[in-house]
């Protein structure tokens, strides 16, 4: 009988990515900043066929447009226009909803924050809130998650979620009921400051949401001192209750099993139990923004690669979990891009089928919008 040899990618997991990794610009447009929304959602279509991104020819990034561009073609379509950000770091929180239908995404408009959803083929606009900005969503599901302004929720301090499909709206847990679940907790942190819920995020199967708290300490939202936000809650919307507080925020991101949660450095947190389990093996990378892909095998994050020998260089590393294996894939100067009081970082994010990575690069006075292609495997 005639033996085979195993595929490389039974050999190495990180085969793909170690070796014919293509890596281009979404956009050759010059002089303009294309920037991708963070680090927990694709900027590509749930088909495959659009890549959405802020676009902005001023230097702070802070007025600009949504612009889709297709993946086949590389026409490029504006979606809409004269965006007002309250950074570079998230742009417009731009994110693919129901299927890919629609876009949502928010703005400040006549002095007062919107969340808007827009039909990208009749190009139609839905104010769904106002006076609140938008959280993380899921491109697959028509739930949108929304909040109050950190630095002056006006009143409104909870957590609220609004169906498209529907069009109703309910509020599943409030800043109170917080407070009540974990009183000494919150009161080390914040004292008898008024909190809010910010940056909530659901998870895969719309069961659960994670969210850190904010107290509001100025009405410019321009401003790092704007509020003080911290802790990481984690909300069972199924059942109703709270499930635990991790004091330190960090940069978490939702594992697929939508019950663990992936923070830095390196580390995995039962949303169950609070358990942690470290990933000792891996690269720390200082500023990680971290990101499953679909399968939960793999993880790609960014970070200043001073542990890996190119002290001042930003970089992108995709990590075998179950191995505790990685892979540089791409190292730049990130120290340009966007003027911006928050500017943008990388936040690489893996695309639905696990074959792509998008992520910003500011290696000039322009923010630049990237896709890193995996290689082939004879």
């Amino acid at each position: 009988m005639e033996r085979t040899n195993p595929p490389a990618s039974v050999i190495d997991p990180l085969a793909r990515w170690r070796s014919g990794v293509t890596i281009t610009p979404v956009s050759t447009v010059p002089n303009r900043h294309t920037i991708h929304n963070y680090y927990r959602t694709s900027p590509e279509s749930p088909d495959g066929r659009w890549i959405l991104y802020f676009a902005s020819v001023t230097r702070d990034g802070h007025l600009g447009s949504l612009c889709l561009t297709d993946r086949e073609s590389g026409e490029e379509k504006i979606l809409v226009e004269n965006i007002v950000t309250e950074d570079a770091h998230r742009a417009a929180c731009q994110q693919w909803v129901a299927d890919g239908r629609f876009v949502v995404f928010h703005d400040f408009r006549e002095d007062r924050w919107v969340v808007i959803a827009v039909d990208i083929e009749t190009g139609e606009e839905q104010v769904i809130a106002v006076d609140r900005q938008v959280g993380w969503v899921q491109p697959n599901a028509s739930v949108v998650s929304l909040y109050g302004p950190h630095w002056e929720p006006d009143g409104f301090h909870d957590l609220e979620l609004f169906d498209l499909e529907s069009g109703k709206s309910w509020i599943p847990v409030t800043a109170e009921a917080t407070r009540e679940a974990f009183p000494t907790e919150i009161a080390e942190e914040f004292g008898d400051h008024a909190i809010s819920i910010c940056f909530p995020d659901i998870s895969p199967d719309l069961t659960r949401v994670f969210y850190k708290l904010s107290a509001p300490k100025g009405g410019d939202f321009r401003s790092a001192a704007a509020s003080h936000r911290q802790q990481l809650i984690c909300f069972d919307l199924e059942q109703d209750r709270f499930l635990i507080l991790d004091r330190d925020w960090g940069h978490p991101n939702w594992h697929p099993d939508s019950r663990t949660i992936l923070n830095v450095p390196n580390v995995l947190i039962d949303s169950d139990t609070g358990e942690r389990q470290q990933l000792t093996d891996l690269p720390v990378l200082p500023g990680a923004h971290p990101s499953f892909d679909t399968s939960g095998e793999y993880f790609v994050s960014d970070g200043r690669l001073d542990n890996l020998g190119a002290p001042g260089e930003w970089g992108i590393v995709v990590n075998h979990v179950a191995s505790q294996q990685s892979q540089l894939i791409h190292g730049f100067d990130d120290s340009q891009g966007s003027t911006s009081w928050r500017r943008a970082h990388p936040h690489p994010v893996f695309t639905a089928d696990g074959q792509r990575i998008y992520y910003n690069i500011s290696e000039t006075p322009w923010v630049t919008l990237h896709v890193a292609s995996v290689g082939t495997i004879e």
